[in-house]
């Protein structure tokens, strides 16, 4: 490990020298940030007002804030434990603090959810754009300044991979002449080294340092009931042999412990389908004719910008399996059929009827046989021949078939090379998720490859080998799969702001997938909404007849899934779009839609929903699922999880409290149930209350408020199903 003080020193300088006073600098988003090079950066500008700063980025990690009460006492053990000494950024704090420095800007394409609602630095700066747009924004800002946390490998000296993140600093760095950029890189040796399009020269590198920093890790969140069922509506819409991107959370966790389920315990699947309705909430049609129900006998690939680790899951399973390959002409000779990826004697002739044998092999053709396992690699080219693995030679003149023959008897391969079984942008998850991926052998781990969001987000990137022809022949019957916020009854969604223009999140890459959706041949786009946030009589509707802005405009419909069923969208006339989000909101909020509706014209008077809707409500949803949410697979936790069995107890507690003390009034209706028989500490809680150091206190002296907090939390657990004995 380099001196880390001088190190840093010796890279301020070379800015300076370089820059001058104006750093326009592009940080990847998510884990590839070098949090002590942006610290240095962002103290060494706030130190000197004369120095002009602005930082794009997007999703900047922070663990979060522990809070007070009964929040605190949680969080603040689990957060020393999980995040230890991970390295703060500075400008998180500034942002929090409201005290960032008036010549420097930070400026975020994608927040994390709800992180800064009402900072006004943040919303103010914030920068909305697609991500396959976010390389040309920056250019157009001015960037001069690249930053990024790498991964090496001994066995790859002069490379460093982006592993986390090609996303973004590939484009740019195809975009932005060479000569314009400073490139500091940092070296992390906890990021598993990614090969393909993610490996990047070391020479292309202005300044690299080693400095030790800690994978920032997610901590998984619980699948609720709520999701579990969106999830296994969705699991029906996934094509076998088909196509899978899928987005991080709970919600993207239900879809793959469904899809799961529905591949190694097929009998229960089919079961729970009957089980909660999913088997006639989602149509039958549409469930025949784009998704299916069996197990996954080809398999899926993954196109996904973000590689979640619920694709790790999906790969133990077996579920994702469909290699591809980065040549069009070769895929989709697969695709029909024609090739195998065991290759067998034919296979040369197959490709010379298809016209992708030459008759003559040059260096480019030839290196790219080779690089599939189609012809072995000893094969040479020499002057007008080829040298074979064997010694001898061959004409390199293949019009004749004895000639063709001759080449696939003596070089051909045995089976093809260089497949994958996902391509992404970035990923970020869990520490199982890193250590799953360092771990792998190197071969393996060439299957998951990292490369641009131009080439994931897109049809037009994958230029080296066929471009939109490679794309579509690899993303064959594609189901992309992303969450929203709210859908207007007209089929709008909402996903990134709210009515009074503060973002949520931001764009992201969603617009990109709806598009493609349309564009693709058997693909379709499946937004997930819960019907509704809240509980009680704060609970509010997430289908609504209007709202002020949109992600995703109405024209783009396709299908909407809530933990009700699911709506096929498409090619629907207004009315029939109206009827069918009707079908899948939640009861409550049913007639008062079906009226503003009605009021506008949109919708027959006469027309009414059908009874089988009726019961659209969280108990259905909870029925429903009783009997099951006890298996592994169906548990809150299905792929594990980073609390303590206590811990996860006063999650779903305090959860509880968060959902029922919304107002004033209903804190205090808490309080007084607290002190009653609801309150009382049961025998089967003390490891919880000892987890949060209150098992021993009382209601004596100043010690009040704690009793309270522990009666709160009693009445929590138990009305959360912990407090049984």
């Amino acid at each position: 490990m380099k001196n880390s003080a001088h190190e840093l020193d010796r890279m301020l300088a070379l800015v300076r020298e370089r820059l001058g006073k104006h750093w326009v600098m592009g940080a990847p988003l998510g884990l590839g940030k070098p949090n002590h090079l942006i610290n240095a950066l962002y103290r060494a500008a706030k130190a000197d007002p004369s120095i002009h700063l602005e930082l794009f980025t997007a999703l900047s990690l922070d663990p979060p804030r522990p809070g007070s009460g009964l929040r605190r006492r949680f969080l603040e053990p689990f957060l020393q434990r999980h995040f230890g000494d991970y390295p703060r950024l500075d400008y998180m704090i500034d942002l929090e603090q409201g005290q960032v420095p008036g010549n420097i800007q930070i400026s975020e394409f994608y927040f994390q959810s709800g992180s800064r609602l009402g900072n006004r630095h943040a919303q103010q700066h914030y920068l909305s754009s697609n991500y396959t747009h976010v390389a040309r924004d920056m250019a157009n800002r001015g960037v001069n300044l690249v930053v990024q946390m790498v991964a090496r490998d001994p066995a790859r000296p002069g490379y460093y991979s982006l592993s986390c993140n090609p996303d973004v600093t590939l484009d740019l760095l195809a975009l932005v002449p060479r000569e314009q950029l400073l490139v500091l890189l940092q070296v992390n040796d906890e990021l598993p080294y990614m090969g393909g399009a993610a490996e990047i020269p070391a020479s292309l590198a202005d300044f690299v340092t080693d400095q030790a920093q800690p994978l920032f890790a997610v901590p998984l969140a619980p699948v609720s009931d709520q999701d579990l069922l969106i999830g296994l509506h969705c699991s029906q819409l996934i094509r076998d042999g088909g196509t899978l991107q899928l987005g991080i959370g709970s919600l993207g966790d239900a879809v793959t412990c469904c899809s799961l389920l529905r591949h190694e315990d097929n009998s229960r699947y089919l079961e729970l389908l009957q089980a909660t309705g999913s088997d006639w909430r989602v149509p039958q049609q549409l469930s025949r004719d784009w998704g299916g129900n069996d197990p996954f006998a080809q398999g899926l690939y993954a196109a996904s910008e973000m590689l979640t680790e619920g694709f790790l899951h999906l790969y133990r399973g077996g579920v994702l399996k469909r290699r591809v390959y980065d040549h069009a002409g070769l895929q989709t000779l697969l695709n029909q059929g024609l090739l195998r990826e065991e290759l067998r004697a034919d296979c040369l002739e197959i490709l010379w009827q298809h016209q992708l044998l030459p008759r003559h092999l040059e260096p480019d053709s030839l290196r790219w046989l080779q690089h599939f396992g189609i012809l072995d690699q000893a094969l040479e080219l020499q002057d007008d021949c080829l040298r074979l693995p064997d010694g001898a030679t061959l004409a390199n003149d293949f019009l004749d078939i004895s000639q063709r023959e001759a080449l696939a008897g003596s070089a051909l391969g045995k089976n093809l090379k260089n497949a994958a079984v996902v391509h992404a942008a970035f990923f970020l998850g869990s520490k199982w998720m890193y250590r799953q991926l360092r771990e792998m052998p190197a071969a393996e781990r060439e299957l998951f490859q990292m490369t641009t969001v131009s080439r994931v987000n897109q049809l037009y990137g994958g230029q080296l080998y066929g471009g939109e022809q490679l794309d579509r022949a690899q993303r064959l019957e594609a189901r992309f799969i992303n969450t929203t916020m709210k859908m207007s009854l007209l089929g709008a969604a909402v996903s990134d702001q709210l009515e009074h223009g503060q973002v949520v999140s931001g764009v992201g890459g969603q617009y990109n997938f709806v598009a493609m959706a349309q564009a693709l041949d058997r693909a379709r786009s499946i937004l997930m909404l819960r019907s509704f946030r809240g509980s009680g009589k704060d609970a509010v509707s997430n289908i609504v007849w209007e709202f002020p802005n949109t992600t995703i405009p109405r024209h783009l419909r396709d299908i909407v899934v809530t933990e009700y069923g699911a709506a096929d969208l498409r090619s629907l006339q207004d009315h029939e779009v109206i009827q069918a989000l009707l079908c899948i909101a939640d009861s409550r909020w049913q007639e008062e839609l079906r009226r503003e509706a009605v009021r506008a014209g949109k919708l027959d008077a006469g027309w009414s929903v059908p009874s089988q809707y009726h019961n659209n409500s969280p108990q259905t949803v909870a029925h429903s699922l009783s009997g099951y949410r006890h298996f592994a697979s169906l548990k809150p936790f299905p792929f594990g999880s980073d609390f303590t069995p206590e811990e996860e107890q006063i999650a779903a507690a305090l959860s509880y409290l968060q959902e029922h003390s919304q107002r004033r009034w209903n804190r205090l209706k808490l309080a007084l149930r607290s002190l009653g028989g609801a309150g009382k500490p049961a025998a089967s809680q003390q490891a919880a209350l000892a987890r949060m150091g209150l098992e021993s206190v009382t209601s004596q002296g100043k010690f009040w408020r704690l009793w309270l907090q522990k009666r709160l939390l009693c009445l929590a657990l138990n009305s959360t199903g912990q407090g049984k004995t």
